[in-house]
């Protein structure tokens, strides 16, 4: 079976560049996403290639590792696209994942994130919509703490 695509959009009350600058300076994710990611490691320069290694937090994520590979990394369209290599998904048992990230501005303190997942069960099968919905919002959950990290720091990032 041919691999499926979920996608969806948010809006971000954060410039476009501030989470640019986050989303390429993952080893602040600890800090960041408090709570949520506990450790992260790079193997690379952060061009394409690139390996990150995030540990979640046992609380959060029953402390499984996040391993993906950068694909495109494309800071004047502010893309970024990256191959899942490693996770514990809950919604099925995935055979490929991967995700790409456009940031768009929509304003000075503005922009708007927009996802696309694309993915094949090991099976064959389709996810139902309630479990594309449940990996769409996990990466959104993950932008949220970015966003409202750089809303409580405004210098930070600037």
């Amino acid at each position: 079976m041919a691999p499926a695509f979920v996608s969806d959009e948010r809006a971000v009350a954060v410039s476009v560049e501030r989470l640019w600058k986050v989303c390429l300076d993952v080893h602040s994710l600890p800090k960041v996403c408090a709570g949520f990611i506990d450790a992260v490691e790079v193997e690379g320069n952060g061009g394409p290639g690139t390996i990150h290694i995030m540990k979640l937090n046992p609380a959060a994520d029953a402390g499984s590792v996040y391993k993906t590979k950068i694909v495109v990394c494309d800071s004047a369209t502010h893309v970024l696209k990256a191959e899942v290599l490693e996770v514990k998904s809950k919604v099925g048992n995935l055979k490929s994942h991967s995700t790409e990230t456009k940031l768009e501005a929509t304003g000075d303190a503005s922009c708007v994130a927009k996802l696309t997942v694309e993915y094949e069960l090991k099976d064959g099968a389709s996810l139902s919509p309630e479990q594309e919905k449940m990996i769409v919002d996990g990466y959104f959950s993950m932008l949220q703490m970015i966003e409202a990290y750089l809303v409580a720091h405004p210098a930070e990032y600037a």
